[in-house]
């Protein structure tokens, strides 16, 4: 009933529902992963030294000892509240990623606020001049940084900028004393490498839209009434290719927040990757399972948001017949 009266809120209510169900098979799976791991985690953290005696308190103290069920329960009911238990190192595991988590966030912030309007920017020149030199130039670029793993661009930025040319340091340690524009003076690497990634991706795909849009008959209408090019593109095609380009922005957004171990490794950035590869290292399995639904939460919200906003950017909705 409610989604023939009203197509667009039914459909975003149908999205909702399967964007939790697919937020519950997920933790599932994380937890039940991480819990296959082979080896007995008490006597990995305790060392070999430690006796079957130590080993038992160790893993009773932690709950390891009771069964998966009960174990999956009390970690999803606490995770629903922020609350992701303690670490093996004693410490509580929003502690341990709190302050690690506020440094991805801040890094992907920054670099979506320039790497976004770029992208459109750069995806709308493209499909306007489209199969000129600058569109043939953009794409050949943008071309090879996608063909080109995260690793690889951060290495050779390091090469260029940090140890040939010297205008930043190699390492992207940051600490909350330091004032804003030091803090984004060493994070400029890992910037300027996320943004080769991600750019190119929304940039091809924002001048796919386009060039998809501009083929439609109201298009060659308006070309007929005599607009110029730019204008129709910016004012015509470009509000009406909103859901396909906002559905690239977001899974973008959301291998900011994912995607972004490999290059926090590479500069040791204090980030969730750099915290959870740390916590594999050392088989701290509250830390990893938080982390990786953090990372899957993300996801699945923000490639949510991009359906809502194709549902409700979709003029067939708006007025229905």
């Amino acid at each position: 009933m409610v989604s023939n009266s009203h197509p667009i809120l039914g459909m975003v209510l149908q999205r909702l529902a399967l964007g939790l169900l697919s937020l519950l098979i997920v933790s599932i799976v994380i937890f039940t992963a991480v819990s296959m791991l082979p080896g007995d985690f008490a006597s990995a953290v305790l060392g070999r030294s430690a006796t079957a005696e130590t080993v038992a308190a160790f893993q009773q103290k932690l709950g390891l000892d009771q069964p998966w069920p009960l174990r999956y329960f009390q970690w999803l009911t606490g995770a629903l509240i922020g609350d992701f238990g303690n670490s093996f190192s004693n410490r509580p595991v929003t502690t341990v990623i709190g302050s690690r988590l506020f440094n991805t966030l801040k890094l992907a912030a920054l670099t979506a606020a320039i790497a976004v309007p770029m992208a459109i920017f750069l995806g709308t020149i493209c499909a306007r001049y489209r199969n000129r030199p600058i569109d043939r130039f953009l794409s050949a670029i943008t071309l090879a940084s996608i063909s080109l793993p995260e690793f690889f661009i951060a290495y050779v930025l390091m090469l260029l900028l940090a140890t040939n040319l010297h205008l930043f340091p190699t390492l992207s340690s940051i600490r909350g004393s330091m004032d804003v524009w030091e803090q984004l003076y060493r994070m400029a690497m890992p910037i300027l490498t996320l943004m080769f990634v991600t750019l190119a991706h929304m940039m091809r795909n924002t001048r796919a839209a386009l060039i998809g849009i501009m083929s439609h008959p109201y298009i060659e209408m308006a070309r007929l009434k005599g607009e110029p090019e730019m204008r129709i593109v910016l004012r015509h095609a470009l509000p009406n290719a909103i859901g396909p380009i906002a559905s690239v922005v977001a899974i973008n957004l959301a291998y900011l927040i994912a995607g972004v171990v490999v290059v926090e490794v590479v500069f040791v950035y204090p980030g969730i990757g750099q915290t959870m590869v740390d916590a594999v290292r050392n088989r701290d399995v509250p830390v990893v399972q938080a982390c990786a639904l953090i990372f899957s939460a993300t996801y699945i919200i923000l490639n949510l948001v991009a359906d809502i906003i194709s549902i409700v950017s979709n003029p067939r909705l708006l007025h229905p017949r």
